[in-house]
C-alpha cells in the first residue's frame, strides 16, 4: 500500500517524444472528470514544450459510439491542439492494453520516449506495465483531480493498490501476452 501512495507523490516530467494519456471513462461524446483532467494535463505538457505528440488511449464501451481516445482527441482539438500532434489508440480496454497498443502506434512514428499521464494513484501500476513492455517512460501524473470527499479518494487508492497487487501476481501471464496489430 505504501508503495502506491509514495509513488503517487512522484513526478518525472521532462522532455519526451510523446505523452501517453491513459484512458478513462467517457460519457457519450464528453470525457469523464477523470479523463478530462488527464487530457488537460497532456495539453499543458504540449503547450509547455515537453512533448510534440499526444497519444490518447482507450477503446469503445459496449454501448458507446465513440472510443475514449476519440472523445479525448475531440476535446483536445477544441482546446487548440493541432490534429498533427494527436495520435489515437482506440482498441484498449485496460491499462496493459493502453500501453501495449500505444507502443505499437508510437513505433509507426519513431517515438521512443514517453510521459505517462494518469491520476497519481494509478502511476505505480502504469509504470510497472511500461517497464515490463520496455518503454522508456516517465511519470507525469495529473495534480488537478478534485476528489469529491475522503471516501472517494480512499476508494480510488484501495482500487489501485488492488490493481497493482493483481498485476504483480499476474505478471508472468501479462508478460507472455502478445498484442497483434
Amino acid at each position: 500500500m505504501a508503495e502506491v501512495y509514495f509513488y503517487a507523490q512522484r513526478t518525472e516530467t521532462r522532455q519526451a517524444d510523446a505523452a501517453i494519456v491513459l484512458g478513462a471513462a467517457a460519457y457519450g461524446n464528453r470525457p469523464s472528470p477523470v479523463l478530462r483532467e488527464r487530457i488537460n494535463h497532456a495539453i499543458e505538457l504540449y503547450r509547455g514544450g515537453y512533448v510534440d505528440t499526444i497519444i490518447f488511449t482507450g477503446g469503445r464501451g459496449r454501448t458507446s459510439r465513440w472510443s475514449e481516445a476519440e472523445v479525448a482527441a475531440r476535446y483536445a482539438l477544441a482546446q487548440g491542439i493541432p490534429q498533427e500532434a494527436i495520435l489515437l489508440e482506440t482498441r484498449s480496454t485496460n491499462t496493459v492494453e493502453n500501453l501495449a497498443y500505444a507502443q505499437q502506434v508510437a513505433a509507426g512514428y519513431d517515438l521512443q520516449t514517453f510521459l505517462i499521464v494518469s491520476t497519481p494513484f494509478h502511476m505505480r501500476r502504469a509504470m510497472a506495465i511500461a517497464e515490463d513492455l520496455g518503454l522508456e517512460a516517465y511519470t507525469s501524473p495529473t495534480r488537478t483531480m478534485r476528489w469529491i470527499n475522503w471516501y472517494t479518494r480512499s476508494r480510488a487508492f484501495v482500487r489501485e493498490v488492488g490493481g497493482y497487487i493483481i498485476y504483480l501476481l499476474d505478471q508472468p501471464a501479462a508478460a507472455s501476452n502478445t498484442f497483434s496489430v
